[in-house]
């Protein structure tokens, strides 16, 4: 059984959570304070790229802004012929399913893979994701965003002028927690991610890192076409 934190008084209680507070909220203007240098990045105009969209045509890249003058982009792992692909890339990506509010923002976010389209309409199905998916394969724009062939996941945020296309921001690794649900909440929890890597009180739960990760596997249980 998994420890309690000691217990106390709520005045006590009430005391440290000032305390920290006043963390979380030099965090926030910190956090504040990248964003506006995020905002005030230089921009590099992109040559035209084509994709493939879901339906098998040939689209620009300045398509899939559909309409809209801002476009995120998660480029996701892709191995061919995998029946199971990254399941990092397979969770994160299963929490957007409902993003048309950042039509608000003249915005759009969709998932971009190297894959070839027919095993990414199979895959999707599979593991029950609800994001519009374009495939880079034989095109050079994942390697241009750092997420070549081969290569690992990348978040990416681009403008567009017409069909002029600008590349703006771009993260991976850790980078990518903020634009993920998954960690914030884990990191409010008593006991954390549980893993090996944190500072934790003595007898905390802890394991490797990765160790509680979901599956590729089990997102599909959860979420695709025979989930129950």
């Amino acid at each position: 059984m998994a420890p309690i934190p000691t217990v106390v008084d709520r005045e006590t209680w009430q005391k440290e959570l000032d305390a920290l507070r006043i963390r979380e909220k030099a965090a926030t203007r910190e956090l504040d304070a990248i964003a506006a240098q995020r905002r005030a990045l230089p921009a590099v105009e992109l040559p035209e790229y084509t994709l493939t969209a879901e339906d098998g045509s040939a689209v620009s890249l300045a398509d899939v802004f559909d309409g809209a003058s801002q476009l995120i982009t998660y480029h996701h792992m892709w191995t061919d012929g995998n029946e199971w692909q990254c399941p990092g890339c397979t969770g994160v990506t299963s929490q957007y399913t409902r993003t048309d509010f950042l039509g608000n923002w003249d915005a759009r976010m969709v998932v971009i893979t190297n894959g070839p389209m027919d095993e990414i309409l199979a895959y999707k199905k599979r593991v029950g994701n609800r994001m519009t998916w374009y495939s880079s394969a034989g095109s050079d724009f994942g390697t241009d965003v750092g997420a070549p062939p081969g290569g690992g996941f990348a978040y990416n945020t681009f403008v567009r002028d017409g069909e002029k296309v600008y590349h703006v921001w771009q993260t991976g690794s850790r980078g990518a927690e903020q634009v993920s649900y998954t960690f914030g909440l884990l990191d409010v929890l008593p006991y954390g991610r549980q893993e090996q890597w944190q500072d934790v009180p003595d007898g905390w739960p802890q394991g490797p890192t990765y160790s509680r990760w979901a599956s590729s596997k089990q997102f599909a249980e959860w979420y695709g076409e025979n989930a129950s």
